[in-house]
C-alpha cells in the first residue's frame, strides 16, 4: 500500500490568512475529524478556540500537522514517538536560540570599547588584518670611542 504524503489536496484552495475549522483541515489533508481530536487529546496540536469553543487551526497549527502526519503516514512513527520528535524540535529551537544570544553577547563584549578602531580598518583602502603587533627588540649601541 503507498504512503500518502501529508500534503494538502491540489482541489482545495488555501486561503492566505486567517483560521481554518477542524471540517476544513480534515478535508485539506484527507483525514477524519476524530484523528484531528486524538492528536489534540494528546497533545501534539492544540488549535485555538471561538467563544463558542470551536475549533480553530491557523497556518503554524497546520504546518504542525503537516509534520505530524510526514511522521506518521512515511516514517511509521507511532503516537509517542511523535511526541518525542515534536519535543526534541522545541528543545533544538530553544537551544539554537540560545546560542544565538550568547553569540551576540560575545560580539558585543569583543567589539566594545573598539568601535573606533575597527571603523578606521573599515574606511583604508588597503584592508588591514587584525592581528597584533609583533614586537621588536632594539639592538644596543656599542660605544667604540671609550674602549
Amino acid at each position: 500500500m503507498p504512503r500518502r504524503k501529508a500534503k494538502r489536496d491540489e482541489n482545495s484552495q488555501k486561503p492566505q490568512k486567517g483560521y481554518y475549522h477542524i471540517s476544513a483541515v480534515a478535508r485539506m489533508y484527507n483525514i477524519h475529524p476524530q484523528t484531528l481530536r486524538l492528536y489534540e487529546r494528546e497533545g501534539l496540536i492544540q488549535p485555538s478556540r471561538s467563544e463558542g469553543n470551536t475549533r480553530l487551526y491557523t497556518e503554524e497549527d497546520l504546518e504542525r500537522l503537516e509534520l505530524i502526519l510526514n511522521l506518521i503516514r512515511d516514517l511509521g512513527v507511532n503516537l509517542a514517538g511523535v511526541e518525542v520528535v515534536l519535543n526534541m524540535l522545541e528543545k533544538m529551537k530553544e537551544m539554537e536560540k540560545q546560542v544565538n544570544e550568547l553569540l551576540s553577547y560575545i560580539k558585543e563584549e569583543f567589539f566594545r570599547g573598539r568601535e573606533e578602531e575597527f571603523e578606521a580598518r573599515s574606511r583604508g583602502i588597503i584592508p588591514v588584518p587584525m592581528v597584533k603587533p609583533i614586537p621588536v627588540k632594539k639592538q644596543e649601541t656599542v660605544k667604540n670611542a671609550d674602549k
